[in-house]
């Protein structure tokens, strides 16, 4: 038999983006109950080509299939015309280790993914009382991290800072085909919004500690290789409530490991974003609360499987 193998078009319209949401959900929850196997995600850089590479695996317990993933971004593609996310997911069958579908995706599984986790997580610890959300980032996962978010609340006013004014009112005008208005806004004003997102391949910290409003809180989904950096150290100090969607993966790739190493906070100072999602009252504080975002490839497993279920029946 041929292996199938599906692309970007095929995908798109066999995915519900509330089986997606809820695929995630469950496997956060069950992957904070060990019920997942992940294993250490592989990294490549191409420094002269301004990109890198993530192969990350992942199975949860009793599923059909597990999954194994290539996601990369190659940050100066656009200006030859392609896109920054390129990758497949490779799905094989949990009980014979026989491959049943190739998910031709160009990355978009890795960004939808992401998404719904940190909108999970955002919508979550957010509260009721948001005044307005920042996003600092202007590519693929920033709108996405929005669009996803607005799947499970009315947003209030957006703000948007980018590397340059023109990048944010692009990112803007993108927002508003999805229906939500959005403006450029400057780093001080966003990083004082009562909800934060941070995603950029930033290496060193887009916002200063003392910019971000108390009870303010923040989503960090860039920091996921060890080089990278979103967050200062010295806002973890701030911090009421530290969320990780894998702890140990954190302590080395996200932004708590950068302030741990920096003595800001202990390196047993985080819960599971699974914890939350379980009982999201009972997490909710007046204080700062932070979610870093490294990826996981249980993750990727939920969506692809979501997507298997659709396309294969």
């Amino acid at each position: 038999m041929n292996l199938p193998v599906f692309g970007l078009d095929e995908i798109t319209r066999a995915v519900d983006p509330a089986a997606v949401l809820d695929a995630v959900r469950q496997t956060l929850i069950a992957h904070t109950h060990g019920r997942t196997t992940v294993p250490p995600p592989m990294h490549l850089e191409f420094a002269d080509a301004d990109g890198d590479s993530h192969v990350k695996a992942g199975y949860i317990h009793g599923a059909k299939d597990f999954t194994v993933k290539v996601a990369s971004s190659f940050y100066r593609n656009p200006a030859i015309g392609l896109p920054s996310n390129q990758g497949l997911v490779c799905v094989f069958d949990a009980r014979t280790g026989q491959a049943r579908a190739v998910l031709d995706d160009g990355g978009m599984l890795t960004g939808w993914r992401t998404a719904a986790a940190g909108a999970l997580v955002t919508d979550a610890l957010a509260g009721s009382g948001v005044e307005s959300v920042g996003v600092i980032g202007t590519g693929q996962q920033a709108e996405l991290q929005i669009a996803w978010l607005a799947k499970l609340r009315t947003l209030p006013e957006v703000r948007v800072t980018g590397r340059t004014e023109a990048r944010a009112a692009d990112l803007c005008e993108r927002l508003a085909r999805h229906g939500i208005p959005a403006r450029p806004a400057p780093l001080a004003e966003t990083a004082g919004s009562s909800v934060v997102i941070t995603a950029t391949a930033a290496t060193a910290p887009v916002l200063a500690a003392e910019q971000v409003s108390a009870g303010a809180h923040i989503t960090a989904i860039g920091a996921d290789m060890p080089h990278k950096n979103e967050l200062p150290p010295e806002l973890f100090r701030r911090a009421a409530l530290i969320v990780t969607d894998d702890h140990r993966q954190c302590l080395e790739h996200g932004d708590l490991a950068h302030a741990v190493r920096a003595g800001t906070v202990e390196d047993s100072s985080d819960i599971s974003i699974g914890r939350v999602l379980e009982d999201p009252a009972a997490w909710l504080t007046s204080g700062i609360s932070i979610a870093d975002l490294t990826g996981i490839g249980a993750l990727d497993a939920a969506v692809a499987a979501v997507v298997v279920d659709a396309l294969l029946g």
